[in-house]
Formats: C-alpha cells, structure tokens, sequence
C-alpha cells in the first residue's frame, strides 16, 4: 500500500506550503512511506486527484487544494482530516493502515477492542484458546475410542476363531468316535 501525497510545489500560498510541509515531516516521522505527487507541473496528477476527491469531500467552488491525501486509490482526506487524526492519535486508521505494535494508536485500539458481550480482546483470545484445547483433547478422546473399538472387535473376532475351532474340533472328536 502506497501512501500518496498530492502536492503542489509552486504554491504562491504560504498556508497551502506549510500543511503540505506539516503532513510530509509528520509521515517521515512515523517512518511511514508515501509518494510525493505533484499537481502543480503534472497536468495528469492534478486531473487524477480532482477526479478522485469525493463530491461531498470537494469545497463549495469543486476544486480541491493540497494536500489531499490517498492510499492507493482510496481517499484518505484532505489536511483538516489529517490534522483531526493526528490530534486524536488515529494517523494510521486515517491512511488506512496498521498501527505499529506499542504506538499510542494500536494501545487506543487495544483499549477499544472490546468484544460485543463486554470481553476484553485477551478473553476473547483465551476463550478461543481454551476452545481450541477443549476440541484438541475431544480429538484424543475420539481417538482413544476409535482404537478400543478396534481393540474390542479384534477380541470378538479371536473369540469367534477360537470357537469356531473348538466347534471343528468337537465336530473331528465326534466323528472320531
């Protein structure tokens, strides 16, 4: 996943220069990789990132300014949005991407990963876990019957040999006589 920034780089507004200044050194802060595309001198960037704002995402007059922010194809937001996630700590939901372990974001996710009935994600886990035993050692079980089964219909069948001989047996003794 490609994180993409439309920029422009011969913008006559200083605040157009510092948002687009503040989402590129926050993202090589976080060590978060992203393509910087320029709007101002390709005719093609600038299309492409108007055509894939969304209409109610576009301000009142349809054009949007930079930065605009992308994952792939994927509309991500405009720097009011990153700059609501940044303050919320959500950077990485915003771009659509996974936190990294131990950063503010993925503990908030960790504390709001709480199951429907009220269990903590560790619970959920460990029920799963305990589920998982439970059904590894029914396996055994099952197993472990399987084989007298077959301990109990091979001592039927010695049984039924062996008398089976005996009643030959009988029947030779019988003749015998």
């Amino acid at each position: 996943m490609v994180i993409k920034v439309f920029l422009a780089s011969s913008s006559g507004s200083t605040a157009i220069k510092k948002k687009q200044q503040d989402v590129v050194g926050f993202l090589e802060a976080l060590k978060v990789d992203y393509t910087q595309l320029d709007i101002a001198c390709n005719e093609e960037n600038r299309m492409w990132m108007r055509q894939n704002v969304p209409e109610e995402k576009k301000p009142a007059n349809g054009i949007p300014l930079p930065p605009q922010i992308f994952n792939e194809e994927s509309y991500c937001g405009d720097y009011e949005t990153f700059f609501d996630a940044k303050e919320d700590n959500t950077v990485y939901s915003f771009l659509g991407l996974p936190p990294p372990p131990g950063s503010k974001e993925a503990q908030q996710a960790d504390k709001a990963d709480i199951v429907e009935n009220g269990t903590h994600t560790e619970e959920t886990n460990a029920e799963e876990n305990l589920d998982d035993s439970t059904a590894h050692v029914e396996e055994e079980e099952e197993q472990e019957e399987e084989e007298l089964r077959q301990l109990e219909e091979e001592e039927e069948a010695e049984v039924q040999e062996e008398e089976e001989e005996d009643l030959e047996e009988t029947q030779q003794e019988e003749e015998a006589e």
